[in-house]
C-alpha cells in the first residue's frame, strides 16, 4: 500500500483510548470538547453530530461495516447503511474516579492471555467476515448509489488478548526481538509512566509472557496485512482503483512493552501515534510525508474527497492538502482516562514535543535526535518548551480542562454507584 499510496509518517491520535479517540474523530473536536474520557457508557453528554450526518447533508451516503465503541447507539451516528456494528453491555468502565490511583486486576490476568486461541478469543473470523461485507457492499452496492460515498471499516484486531491462529502464530515460531527499552529508562520511570504500570496490574511480566504477548501482536498485525491486501485486490479487481481512495489507520497506538507498558494510555509516541497509508487518485505513489498530521486530518480528507466542505468550526485540514515538510504545524493529543491521577497533554511541533502533565513533572523531547524519548530535555531548553506550551494554551488551558475532567467524572460516578443498586 505504502507502495502504491502516501504514507504520513508522523500521525497522532486525538487521545490515547478507543472511546475519546473515536468519538473526537467522529464529531470533530478534542476529547475534552465532547466529555468523553474513558471507556464508561454512563451519563454521557447528548451524542455530537457525527461527520456521517455532515456528509449526508451535502448529499454523500455512508457506509459503516464493524464494530462501533462508542458509548451511543449506533442509530444515531447518521450512517446511510451499518452492518455488524454494535453496542457493548452497560456500564463499561464502573470506576472512572481516579484519585486515588487503583489497579485494574483484570488487566493483570491479561499477561497470560496469548497464543493459539479459539475464533472467540481472536475474532480472526468475524474480521475476515467483515472484510467481505465491505467487499459484496463494494460488488453489488457501490455503483447503484448514484453519488459520492464513503465506507468505513472497523476491526476488532489488532487488540488484546494476544491470541491468534496456529498459522499466524506459526509465522513467528522464531520468536520476534524484545523491547528495546524497557523499565530501568529515564522516560520509565517518570510518575505518570509508574502509575500506569500499577494502574495495568503488568509490573513483573515474565520474558516468556513478554515473548508470547510480542509474538501475539506480530501474529495479529500479519493478519490485518493479510485483510488489508484482500480488500485492495478486490477494489483493483472490481475496476475501482481510478476513482476510490483508501486509508488504513487505528484509533491509537499501543506500547507492547516499551518502558515495560503494554497498553495504551500514555501519550509517549507509541501510544498516540497511528499508522496512516492513503492510497488512490488523491495521493502520490511511494511517498513520505513527515509533517505531523492527526486522525481530524483524516476525517477532512473525506469531505475533500467527495467534494464536500468540512463542517465551519470542525478540525482538521485534508491529508491532500498539507506540505511535505511544515515545521510550524501544531499536533495536540490529550490523555485523562483510568491510569492517570490527572491530566496529560501532548503538543508536537516541528522535531520538538512536549508533553505537559498537571500532577507530574513535564517533559520535552527532540524527536529528531531522540525519537524514542528517550532524554527529558525540558530543563535544557526552557525557551522551546515555553513555546510549546504557548501552543498549547493556544487550544486549551491545561488547568481548567483538567478540572472539568474530575468534574465530570465524580458525578457520572455517582450515576455509576445509582446503575450498579439496581
Amino acid at each position: 500500500m505504502a507502495e502504491q499510496g502516501t504514507v504520513f509518517y508522523n500521525a497522532y491520535c486525538p487521545a490515547p483510548l478507543c472511546f475519546p479517540s473515536r468519538q473526537a474523530f467522529n464529531a470533530g473536536k478534542r476529547s475534552h470538547e465532547v466529555n468523553i474520557y474513558s471507556t464508561c457508557f454512563i451519563n454521557n453528554p447528548p451524542q455530537q453530530p457525527t461527520y456521517a450526518t455532515k456528509l449526508a447533508e451535502q448529499g454523500v451516503h455512508s457506509v459503516l461495516v464493524g464494530k462501533v465503541d462508542l458509548y451511543d447507539d449506533p442509530a444515531n451516528m447518521g450512517f446511510s447503511e451499518m452492518y455488524r456494528m454494535g453496542l457493548k453491555d452497560k456500564p463499561g468502565l464502573k470506576n472512572v474516579i481516579r484519585r486515588p490511583a487503583e489497579k485494574e486486576d483484570a488487566d493483570s490476568r491479561k499477561a497470560n492471555q496469548y497464543g493459539v486461541g479459539t475464533e472467540e478469543q481472536h475474532h480472526q473470523g468475524a474480521d475476515e467476515q467483515l472484510i467481505d461485507i465491505a467487499i459484496d457492499w463494494l460488488s453489488n452496492k457501490s455503483s447503484q448509489v448514484g453519488r459520492p460515498w464513503v465506507m468505513k471499516i472497523n476491526m476488532h484486531n489488532v487488540h488484546p488478548p494476544m491470541y491468534t491462529t496456529q498459522e499466524y502464530w506459526d509465522m513467528y515460531k522464531d520468536g520476534v526481538e524484545r523491547p528495546k527499552f524497557g523499565e530501568d529508562c529515564e522516560s520509565a520511570q517518570h510518575p505518570y509512566a509508574v502509575n500506569l504500570r500499577y494502574h495495568q496490574g503488568n509490573i513483573g511480566f515474565t520474558d516468556e509472557q513478554e515473548a508470547g504477548w510480542r509474538r501475539g501482536y506480530f501474529a495479529k498485525i500479519s493478519f490485518m496485512d493479510y485483510l488489508l491486501g484482500k480488500l485492495m485486490d478486490s477494489v483493483a479487481e472490481l475496476g475501482l482503483s481510478g476513482n476510490t481512495n483508501i486509508i488504513y489507520t487505528a484509533d491509537h497506538g499501543f506500547m507492547i512493552g516499551k518502558f515495560g507498558l503494554w497498553l495504551k494510555s500514555t501519550l509517549y509516541d507509541d501510544g498516540i501515534r497511528i499508522p496512516c497509508i492513503a492510497a488512490g487518485p488523491d495521493y502520490e505513489n511511494g511517498k513520505v510525508v513527515n509533517t505531523p498530521v492527526d486522525a481530524h486530518d483524516i476525517r477532512a480528507s473525506l469531505f475533500h474527497t467527495t467534494g464536500t466542505n468540512n463542517p465551519e468550526g470542525w478540525l482538521g485540514t485534508p491529508l491532500q492538502l498539507i506540505a511535505d515538510d511544515d515545521k510550524e504545524r501544531v499536533i495536540f493529543s490529550e490523555y485523562h482516562g483510568q491510569g492517570s491521577l490527572s491530566g496529560s497533554f501532548a503538543v508536537r511541533k516541528g522535531d520538538w514535543k512536549l508533553i505537559y502533565y498537571i500532577a507530574s513533572p513535564h517533559q520535552l523531547f527532540h524527536l529528531a535526535e531522540d525519537p524514542d524519548e528517550l532524554h527529558n530535555v525540558y530543563d535544557r531548553f526552557p525557551d522551546k518548551a515555553a513555546e510549546l506550551e504557548a501552543e498549547l494554551r493556544n487550544i486549551c488551558s491545561p488547568e481548567a480542562v483538567d478540572a472539568q475532567a474530575h468534574a465530570f467524572q465524580a458525578e457520572q460516578q455517582l450515576h455509576i454507584d445509582e446503575y450498579l443498586k439496581r
